[in-house]
């Protein structure tokens, strides 16, 4: 065996695959679902004043998007914390993926077919974590159908587009990439909480079969429990968060929090009359709804403008 692979065999390596598995991956894992499932359980925040549960839950949801967006060295975070970790179990998971061998054709127990479908699952996650990111954190269009792009000004919104195939409603290719978004979500559960019981015992933590039970229980409820997180974020998007509705809580998020100078830039600039008495857009024709879609959209591109101006104190009384 050449020293590579004893390098790559090694306990030290396997440890460092098994940790960060669980750190800092299996965290962000947990909080990154939690979070877009907060499209649904955001219904009963009472702090978010909307006229609906649902949107309520757009509410809530933009506010998370927008807190994690505006968090201190949120790239040296991005890379170092999550880039560099992931990239690191990827490639030690790839090669254990393709130099380890199945036994579940001579010895079908349990354990044979947990990893099989560890590694099976290891490598649907992948394929849709490099889809995932390509689309909506590099924008790579091409891959989403209609060409639809995610910004976290209008997180819901974009994101339903992005999934379904078109702002307008369902596409055969949207279709494609609902399914592709539950089958990789639905992996990615069952690989983290199949790696976490696995974890313990590279680690020495659950000797016994006993214990082994015991924290298979615990890695069960934990992985159900995301398994329902990730299904309702996806079932939110989907199916209860209209892409005008969303989009209009959007826009009056932005306007509460960037101010309305800043949003009313992009109506003159494309020169796009408001109706002085009821102050809502005066587009009349399909273009120029398009023409102020595509303003939006592009405020979305733009970087973070900073605080709005804070209002002038009245002189009167």
């Amino acid at each position: 065996m050449s020293a590579k692979n004893n390098l790559l065999d090694g306990f030290l390596a396997r440890r460092i695959h098994s940790l960060l598995g669980v750190v800092p991956i299996g965290i962000f894992m947990i909080i990154h679902l939690t979070t877009n499932s907060s499209v649904v359980w955001g219904a009963l925040n009472s702090r978010a004043n909307a006229d609906t549960p649902i949107g309520r839950g757009v509410k809530t949801f933009q506010h998370e998007v927008d807190f994690i967006n505006n968090l201190p060295l949120l790239l040296l975070t991005e890379i170092f914390v999550l880039w560099v970790p992931i990239g690191l179990h990827a490639i030690l998971g790839v090669y254990y993926a393709t130099s380890g061998k199945s036994n579940v054709s001579h010895y079908s127990y349990q354990s044979s077919w947990r990893y099989s479908l560890q590694r099976l699952t290891a490598w649907l996650g992948l394929l849709f974590v490099v889809y995932h990111v390509a689309t909506l954190r590099w924008g790579w269009t091409f891959l989403i159908p209609g060409d639809a792009q995610w910004s976290h000004y209008f997180a819901s919104s974009t994101l339903a587009a992005a999934m379904k195939g078109s702002a307008d409603g369902w596409t055969i290719a949207g279709i494609i990439v609902s399914v592709g978004y539950f089958v990789g979500v639905m992996a990615l559960v069952f690989h983290l909480a199949n790696g976490l019981w696995t974890a313990a015992i590279t680690w020495g933590l659950t000797v016994t079969e006993k214990a082994q039970k015991r924290w298979g229980a615990v890695c069960t409820v934990l992985g159900l429990g995301l398994a329902g997180a990730g299904a309702s974020a996806i079932f939110g998007f989907l199916f209860l968060a209209d892409y005008e509705d969303a989009h209009h809580i959007e826009s009056g998020m932005v306007i509460e929090k960037y101010g309305e100078d800043y949003y009313l830039e992009l109506l003159e600039k494309y020169d796009i009359p408001i109706n002085p008495e009821t102050g809502e857009l005066e587009t009349g024709t399909t273009n120029n709804e398009q023409v102020f879609q595509d303003a939006v959209r592009e405020a979305a591109n733009r970087a973070y403008p900073g605080p709005p101006k804070p209002l002038a104190e009245s002189n009167d009384g």
